[in-house]
């Protein structure tokens, strides 16, 4: 039988078409020239578009053991792993390519763990290869050999008849040999190395190095490993005794000296362990048990060990290498740098269990100490604000022996003796003298407040460029405790238990929105800054004006407030605070006759983003008690006017307003935080590569909890679906309808693919980027209507779009129903066409946009509340926040925005209090088009959103072109 592919289409891109084709490993010297090449049983060639790509013909045996030669694809072995990894994962790949996928695999996990040797090939070029292997890594690669596939090594050898195939096992060894050969030669090896043998990717022919190479090879292809047992003497050996040996630092005499047991282990059976003395005089556990060359491989294993560290060396002449003694000196460096240096030759140090110490610090950080006994002074009735700059905390660093907290006296004492081995408590116990020396080098000192506080909630301070961990003590243990929580009042706080909403306040706050309030208070009167971050709809502004009215009861509190919005939710925050708060004074800072004279301490100052960045300087000269950032993501480029402009604003306080802290990456949830409470992330690059960059990459599971950690107590987020929250709340419906593509839209949809793909291999940089994000706009584009993207001034709409078509179903039905429905789209051109494709429909509809003036938005939301217009299209960046729209019963999304927190601050236009009938949620897809895709990322990132989300838009822009490819590619779906 013939192994049978099926010819890829002609824009398929290189991952998906040759993960489909018959996949060979071609060895080659040194290992990593060999190549990997994909092939079909026919003339054509496969094609591909990877760096290193050739063309060339291949001799290949098919199972009726048939040599033929097929037109193979092949790549460098570094081209070919990004394939070959993916390949487990895509369903149509071939055998021979899963098989290679999974050899790939493993060579990555044997070179993440280091077994990686130098060496030289049979022509003596310098390579690596993956060496030592356990007795368990070589049962895997035999396993996995036996399961390799014909196809997987059906090139027949050199000089056979053309039907002798390469034998399973040594194949792959020699694929992870090419795969480890090629990891090291990064382009900075050269550097680091210092030279170019074993560190430049062009071979280095090195004759004069043979015998060192078939040193190390020996030494690790043994069949034995070594390792040292140290052990306590209970006479000490007078020729290891130092000069200056006599009582320690307690009057006690000398401890124990060591000696080192030299011990050997069978790499074929890991349960065989013996000491060296022993196989030498054979028995049971010599040579009979660990072979004829057991002596000979110990020794020399032992001769590089001796080069690692030289007090081994008097082994290599001792008649029988039993064991050596030490001396202090020598123990000292063995804890401090000889271990690892034995453990790079493969030789292991095992101590005694009931001697050996580990020293561990940690520092606690807490009010300053009072001087009488080393405590914490008692509690303040409320700790200083965290903004004062007076507020020093002290950092006082503790220390123990295995979990034992230590003394200063005592580590004074272990310092001063100088020795690895010292008595401590009437035991003797080992130690390295340099970590207690740098132990006591550690100075006791003060942190800013806001230091103090990232340390504590996070656990962990960073001092001389180590991590170390912190602990809290006195009032800023308490306050962490309370901060941990954000909504649990504390119940020893008698004012957190007896706090009630402002009675001016004309409405009766929720449960959760007192809550709210509470956590506010809690948080502007310690002089920190905080975002709430609740589902739209939720109230936010509610609790806003309650805040607003509780801080002019506290004389240190009050002040005018500022609210720096979206010019258009002026109008719903003036409406909101002569709702609910009917007494307090409101202006507007906005237009040409805008005025900040004459405010009173408790008024109220509404103005836009836009005019706060034209006006900062004046807005800075009041003394504001509060300032609010709504929509706060407005300010989530740091580096922009705007939010330079908002930082030079001074206040007591400051509360950011967000439904999506985070859009597109975490940098903008550090942009919102440093503005409400300057310091606490730290600075933005340091942000990043210690939380943001592991959190959004995937590659450190835990970092999203780490963080969460850290901003969880400035940030508070509740949700609809949060039990409590909003049980009147009716229930809310999502479904994802897929369309087919006309014809007319599946040719300009591979057209455009094919075109711009070819144009984007060309390219690089922003030139690059620039064209990748002109592709996705235009795909998007096409699925929505062929008209939109051909721009077309009178289009002809019914026919040419399977969503225009589902949409018109949808309408058809909602419309009889009597309800309402709200229509986003991303596009205004879109949105323009469905309008004038509605009204030759007799359906009548409005359509807000982001030139819609303040005014004319709420007639248009009055008009359909009113029930007046039944179908609303909206803009979806114009009108996706501030707009209350509970007359709506569905919700349309024709097409799909980047980041699913935007569709969803959109649906809640709908979806919020005061709705009372069910709302369903629509949202229509081109199936097997790059909608399809984007719609399985979202969902990913929807799993994260509750602690971070990655890159949206301009993550796809960094894509490889066989990724990108992947990405756009038509897969079926038209009709």
């Amino acid at each position: 039988m013939r192994i049978i592919a099926v010819q890829s289409p002609p824009v398929a891109p290189p991952s998906a078409a040759l993960a489909r084709h018959s996949t060979v490993f071609l060895p080659g010297d040194p290992p990593r020239s060999g190549r990997v090449a994909f092939w079909l049983p026919g003339d054509d060639s496969p094609g591909a578009d990877v760096p290193g790509a050739a063309t060339e013909p291949l001799t290949v045996v098919t199972a009726d053991l048939r040599a033929w030669t097929v037109s193979a694809v092949t790549l460098p072995v570094a081209s070919a792993l990004p394939l070959l990894t993916r390949a487990r994962l895509m369903p149509d790949a071939s055998r021979a390519t899963a098989f290679w996928g999974a050899a790939s695999l493993l060579a990555l996990e044997f070179a993440a763990r280091g077994l990686l040797l130098p060496g030289l090939t049979g022509t003596d070029h310098d390579t690596w290869r993956i060496a030592p292997l356990t007795a368990t890594d070589g049962e895997r690669v035999r396993a996995l050999a036996a399961a390799m596939p014909p196809e997987a090594h059906a090139v027949p050898l050199d000089g056979t008849d053309g039907t002798v195939l390469p034998e399973q096992e040594g194949l792959l060894r020699a694929f992870l040999d090419a795969v480890a050969d090629g990891l090291p030669r990064s382009p900075a090896a050269v550097l680091a190395a210092g030279s170019e043998a074993f560190a430049a990717p062009e071979p280095q022919h090195l004759p004069g190095v043979r015998a060192w190479a078939s040193d190390l090879a020996a030494a690790h292809d043994s069949g034995v490993r070594l390792s040292l047992r140290i052990e306590a003497q209970s006479e000490p050996d007078s020729t290891h005794r130092p000069a200056d040996s006599g009582p320690d630092g307690e009057g006690n005499e000398r401890g124990p000296a060591f000696r080192a047991v030299l011990q050997m282990h069978s790499l074929s059976d890991p349960a065989l362990v013996a000491d060296a003395a022993d196989v030498w005089a054979g028995g049971d556990r010599g040579a009979a048990a660990f072979g004829p060359r057991a002596q000979m491989d110990a020794l020399i294993a032992l001769r590089r060990a001796a080069r690692a560290w030289t007090p081994l060396t008097p082994l290599l002449h001792a008649a029988v290498p039993e064991a050596v003694g030490l001396a202090d000196e020598e123990v000292a460096e063995l804890l401090a740098d000889a271990t690892p240096a034995l453990a790079a030759c493969g030789v292991a140090v095992h101590w005694p269990r009931d001697m050996a110490r580990r020293l561990t610090e940690h520092a606690v950080v807490g009010p300053p100490r009072d001087g009488s006994d080393g405590m914490s002074s008692p509690l303040a009735s409320a700790p200083p604000s965290l903004l004062s700059a007076d507020a020093l905390l002290s950092f006082d660093w503790r220390f123990a022996l295995d979990g034992e907290p230590l003394t200063r006296d005592e580590l004074d004492r272990l310092a001063e003796a100088h020795r690895p081995v010292v008595r401590l408590r009437d035991q003797w116990v080992l130690v390295n003298p340099e970590d207690i020396r740098r132990a006591r080098d550690r100075q006791d000192g003060g942190l800013s407040p806001l230091e103090a506080l990232t340390a504590v909630l996070t656990g962990s301070a960073e001092v001389g460029g180590r991590r170390v961990d912190v602990e809290a003590s006195g009032w800023v243990a308490e306050l962490r405790d309370r901060l941990a929580d954000p909504e649990d009042a504390d119940r020893s706080d008698p004012s957190e238990k007896e706090f009630v909403q402002p009675s001016a306040l004309t409405a009766t706050l929720r449960d959760y929105q007192l809550r709210g309030l509470r956590w506010l208070h809690r948080m502007t009167s310690l002089g920190l800054g905080c975002c709430l971050a609740d589902d739209m709809g939720l109230g936010k502004t509610i609790t806003l004006i309650a805040l607003h009215l509780h801080r002019q009861g506290d004389a240190s509190a009050t002040g005018p407030t500022l609210v720096v919005c979206p010019a258009s939710l002026m109008g719903n925050w003036q409406r909101e605070f002569a709702r609910f708060a009917p007494d307090v004074a409101v202006r507007r800072f906005h237009g040409g006759s805008r005025n900040l004279e004459d405010l009173a301490p408790g008024e109220v100052v509404l103005t836009t983003y836009g005019t706060m960045r034209l006006d900062a300087a004046r807005l800075d000269e009041v003394p504001w008690g509060l300032v609010i950032a709504d929509e706060a993501q407005h300010v989530k480029n740091p580096y922009s006017a705007t939010a330079r402009a908002l930082r030079s604003i001074g206040s007591k306080a400051r509360v950011a307003l967000s439904g999506t802290p985070v859009e597109n990456n975490l940098s903008e949830l550090w942009a919102i935080l440093d503005w409400a409470t300057p310091g606490l992330l730290g600075r933005l690059g340091t942000f990043r590569t210690r939380y943001a960059d592991a959190a959004e990459s995937g590659t450190d599971p835990a970092a999203a909890q780490r963080l969460a950690a850290l901003v969880g107590p400035f940030l508070l987020r509740r949700r609809k679906s949060d039990p409590g929250i909003a049980p009147e709340l009716p229930p809310k419906t999502e479904t994802d309808h897929a369309v087919s593509l006309s014809s007319e839209q599946t040719g300009l949809y591979e057209a455009v693919v094919r075109e711009t793909l070819a144009a984007i291999a060309g390219a690089d940089g922003m030139e690059r980027r620039g064209l990748v994000m002109r592709l996705l706009t235009s795909l998007k584009q096409i699925c929505n209507h062929p008209a939109q993207y051909l721009k077309e001034d009178h289009p002809e709409v019914p026919g040419r779009s399977g969503k225009v078509e589902l949409l018109d179903e949808l309408l058809d039905t909602i419309l009889v129903e009597g309800s309402g429905v709200l229509v986003f789209t991303q596009y205004v051109q879109m949105a323009r066409l469905l309008e004038g494709h509605l009204a030759a429909r007799g359906v009548a509809t409005q359509f807000l946009h982001g030139g819609t003036p303040v005014a004319e938005r709420d007639t248009m939301v009055a008009r359909f509340q009113s029930g007046a217009v039944p179908v609303f299209l909206l803009s979806l960046k114009a009108a996706g926040t501030g707009l209350n729209l509970t007359r709506a019963e569905h919700v349309i999304h024709v097409d799909r925005w980047w980041n699913p927190a935007v569709e969803a601050q959109a649906t809640d236009r709908a979806y919020r209090i005061g709705q009372t009938r069910p709302v369903q949620v629509h949202r229509l897809i081109t199936e097997g088009t790059i909608e399809d895709r984007i719609d399985a990322l979202l969902a990913r990132k929807q799993r994260l959103a509750d602690s971070v989300l990655g890159s949206a838009e301009s993550g796809l822009t960094e894509l490889s072109d066989a990724d990108l490819a992947d990405l756009v590619e038509l897969r079926g779906g038209t009709r």
